[in-house]
C-alpha cells in the first residue's frame, strides 16, 4: 500500500504573514456592484504579494465544499486507492440530487460535474486514517476531518480560508505537495477550464447550517510566465447569487488584469 511522501512544510499562517498585502478598490467595486457579501485574494508566486478583497473574510475559515475534490483526488492517487485520473469508479447506485451524478465517472469527468456520490465512494475508500494523515500533510486549513470520512468536507468540521486554498493550490502549481508529481499533474490537467488557456478552476457550494451557503471558486490562471493562484468565496442566501461565484471570480480577474 502506498503512502503520502514525507516532506517538511513551513507552516502556512508563516508564510502569509511574510508576504505583502494590498486591499483594491477594483474588487470592492465589482462586489458592491453585484451586492455581494465575500471575499477575493489572489497571490503573485512571483513576487509573494497578496491583492484581496476583504482581507479578514478571506482569513476566516469555511467548509471547502466541492473544493474539496481536489485534495481528495491528491490522496485517492497518492494512495493508490485510484490509479489515475482516468479510472472509471462507481457512484453507488443510489438516489442522486443531480440526474447527470447518476453513473459510474473517471475523476476526470467526475471533477468537471462535481459528482458528489463519486468522490464519497472514493473517501469512503480512501478511509479516515490516511485522510486525516492527507490533511496534515497538506496542512490543509484546520486539518480536522472529524468521524465521518464522506462528508465532513460538505457539513464540517473541516474548514479552511480563501488565503489557505491559495497556498494549498501554490503547493499544487509548484510540484511541493508530499504525493508523486505524476498525481498533481492528473490533478492539475482534470481543473484545466475549457475556452480559458491558462485557467485552472473548482467551483464550491456547502450548506454547513447555523448561517447561508458558502460558495467558492478556487484555481490559478498562467499569464505571461508567471501564475496567480486565486479564492473566491461569498455568502450564498439565494440560487441567484450562487450563480455569480464563476462570473465574479473572473471579473475579478479581469480587472487585475489577469485574464
Amino acid at each position: 500500500m502506498r503512502r503520502l511522501l514525507p516532506l517538511l512544510l513551513v507552516p502556512a499562517c508563516l508564510v502569509v504573514q511574510a508576504a505583502e498585502w494590498k486591499e483594491d478598490a477594483r474588487l470592492a467595486k465589482l462586489f458592491k456592484q453585484e451586492n455581494v457579501r465575500g471575499s477575493f485574494v489572489v497571490h503573485d508566486l512571483a513576487n509573494d504579494s497578496y491583492t484581496v478583497h476583504d482581507r479578514e473574510r478571506a482569513q476566516t475559515r469555511y467548509v471547502p465544499a466541492s473544493t474539496y475534490k481536489i485534495p481528495n483526488s491528491l490522496i485517492g492517487l497518492a494512495t493508490g486507492v485510484v490509479a489515475d485520473v482516468d479510472q472509471v469508479l462507481p457512484y453507488g447506485g443510489g438516489p442522486t440530487r443531480r440526474p447527470e451524478w447518476a453513473q459510474d465517472m473517471s475523476l476526470r469527468d467526475a471533477i468537471r460535474v462535481s459528482n458528489v456520490p463519486v468522490y464519497q465512494g472514493l473517501a469512503r475508500r480512501i478511509g479516515m486514517e490516511r485522510m486525516r494523515a492527507g490533511l496534515r500533510q497538506f496542512e490543509y486549513g484546520n486539518m480536522d476531518p472529524g468521524s465521518v470520512v464522506d462528508t465532513f468536507w460538505l457539513d464540517g468540521p473541516l474548514k479552511i480560508s480563501a488565503v489557505e486554498q491559495t497556498v494549498f493550490l501554490d503547493k499544487l502549481v509548484r510540484d511541493a505537495l508530499p504525493v508523486p508529481k505524476a498525481a498533481m499533474a492528473g490533478v492539475r490537467a482534470i481543473l484545466r477550464q475549457e475556452g480559458h488557456a491558462g485557467l485552472y478552476a473548482k467551483t464550491g457550494w456547502g450548506a454547513p447550517g447555523g448561517g447561508p451557503d458558502i460558495g467558492w471558486w478556487v484555481g490559478w490562471v498562467e499569464k505571461e510566465g508567471k501564475v496567480y493562484t486565486f479564492a473566491l468565496n461569498l455568502d450564498i442566501p439565494d440560487d441567484e447569487t450562487g450563480a455569480k461565484r464563476v462570473p465574479l471570480g473572473k471579473a475579478s480577474l479581469q480587472a487585475l488584469g489577469l485574464l
